[in-house]
């Protein structure tokens, strides 16, 4: 990915554009002392912005993937149209057309697609919402690389509500795409910075709807025509995103933020398993285990409010809000760490710019079909939960452990990769398919809980507690959890195969 702005030329007064950026969060306090620090070698530009986000009432831009907004800078308009939806973990690359205008009324003409997307619908775009900021811009050179850094702060208004904005742009003018994370880094160990994956435009339609508690994963748009290396691309950037946009609802209330937040790590690291013919660089290894730590710094308040939300006894739950209060403090603590921070840039680094891109011993799973890549994928793991689970009574907690992993990536695998089969056979045999996995999981998972029960109280120190024990008692005796399970495997052997 070409990680500088291709302005690919004029239509009538119109410019198509495609740029990229780095976005990053930071606080009001953190953006104070970036200022007075002595990191820019002159005083920024400054300038004050408005800007005007426009829509129908029934979003219908939106949820075509675009956006038409006009920007008030400086006494000149200039009306913006984006065509938006390939962001990938803080890297965003848009298509764009600009043009000057003279007044607050959007321009809606043939030259954008938006004519043609709205129809009859065009007369009934208006405001949605504005943003107000004071951008100031330094030019940085690093390393002989030439940065834009553009610092935003203000907050964006829409109707009652507000929220406030404070972050940093990065873009690369010339040189090495390299130095633009360097340069970050460089940021970071002055002051404490976030991957931002909301642009204003998000930031701005979520303040029209109710409040998010929580993020679950989102569907995963693949294309026939994506190589391999691109769906993985694709892939991860999902998983980054789900994991920040659920770090940032994370606070001692929200149990869901903090399991989806786990399940975005799960689903990274599983990503990360399932692509691995092609990823095996020299920062592979490094990554996958940084990813394992993040993931289990998560775990015990995950495990604590399992437990809680169980509980019914006072002294058993009175115990269980202790322990889950500090849990969430090592958890908070984690997630601000600068390891954490330093993952979330190599993560985003690595996917543009690594290695990985350009082993030869690579070359040939990387440039493979998408499609061709996950039918192959999806085969190897089918065949080892396959095999793995034909006699579920036999094997020791471990295997049925290891069993249970497996299965966990062949259902993120199936969620991965569903829009390479979109045929309505495929999409059929796809429900059932994912439904059958999803028995096999929850069953499998109460064995493993069942299993692991003890250690889990001996950890949290409640091991000797029976009202605590109660707690993680499945209902049923192993026996008849192994013979569900069983069935649900015959029931997962027996589902088509939806790639096929």
């Amino acid at each position: 990915m070409a990680m500088r702005c291709v302005w690919i030329g004029p239509e009538r007064n119109v410019l198509l554009a495609r740029e990229i950026e780095l976005k990053l969060e930071l606080t009001p306090a953190a953006a104070d002392a970036l200022i007075k620090s002595d990191q820019f070698p002159a005083a920024p530009s400054v300038l004050r912005q408005r800007t005007v986000y426009f829509d129908t009432p029934a979003r219908d831009l939106s949820g075509a993937g675009f956006q038409i907004r006009i920007r008030e800078a400086g006494g000149l308009r200039i009306q913006t149209v984006k065509a938006t939806g390939t962001e990938t973990a803080g890297l965003f690359a848009r298509p764009e057309w600009e043009q000057p205008i003279e007044d607050d009324s959007p321009v809606i003409d043939d030259t954008t697609p938006l004519r043609a997307l709205l129809g009859a619908k065009a007369h009934e775009i208006g405001p949605a919402f504005e943003v107000h900021v004071e951008r100031r811009t330094w030019n940085v050179t690093q390393n002989g690389t030439v940065i834009e850094l553009v610092l935003d702060r203000g907050e964006i208004v829409a109707g009652e509500r507000r929220t406030p904005v404070c972050e940093i742009e990065l873009e690369l003018k010339s040189g090495s795409p390299s130095d633009l994370f360097a340069f970050a880094r460089r940021i970071d160990a002055i002051v404490p910075l976030k991957l931002g994956v909301l642009n204003k435009s998000e930031r701005g339609y979520r303040l029209l709807g109710p409040a998010i508690r929580t993020v679950k994963a989102e569907p995963i748009a693949l294309s026939l025509d994506m190589t391999a290396a691109a769906a993985f691309r694709h892939i991860a950037g999902a998983c980054l995103r789900q994991f920040r946009l659920n770090e940032v609802l994370l606070d001692f209330n929200n149990a869901e933020a903090l399991h989806q937040a786990r399940v975005a790590l799960r689903r990274l690291r599983s990503a990360f398993t399932i692509h691995k013919p092609m990823l095996e660089d020299g920062r592979f290894d490094h990554l996958r285990q940084e990813l394992r730590w993040l993931a289990s710094a998560l775990g015990e308040a995950r495990d604590l409010d399992v437990l809680i939300a169980r509980s019914n006894g006072e002294e058993v739950r009175a115990k269980l809000e202790a322990a889950r209060a500090d849990a969430y403090d090592q958890a908070r603590m984690a997630l601000a760490s600068p390891r954490a921070r330093s993952l979330m840039f190599d993560l985003s680094e690595w996917l543009a710019l690594g290695e990985w891109l350009m082993l030869p011993s690579g070359e040939e799973v990387r440039e493979q079909p998408a499609r061709d890549f996950a039918a192959m994928a999806l085969d190897r793991f089918r065949r080892r939960v396959k095999r793995s689970g034909g006699d579920l009574a036999d094997i020791d907690d471990s295997a049925r452990h290891e069993l249970r992993k497996d299965a966990k990536k062949l259902r993120y695998a199936t969620e991965f990769f569903a829009a390479l089969f979109d045929r309505k056979r495929q999409k059929r045999r796809h429900k059932k398919f994912l439904s059958a996995l999803e028995a096999l999981q929850d069953h499998l998972g109460a064995l493993n809980d069942l299993a692991t029960a003890p250690e889990l109280l001996a950890r949290l120190g409640l091991d000797n507690d029976p009202a605590a024990a109660a707690l993680l008692e499945p209902g049923k005796n192993r026996a008849e959890l192994i013979e569900e399970a069983a069935e649900a495997h015959d029931m997962f052997v027996d589902a088509k195969r939806f790639w096929r």
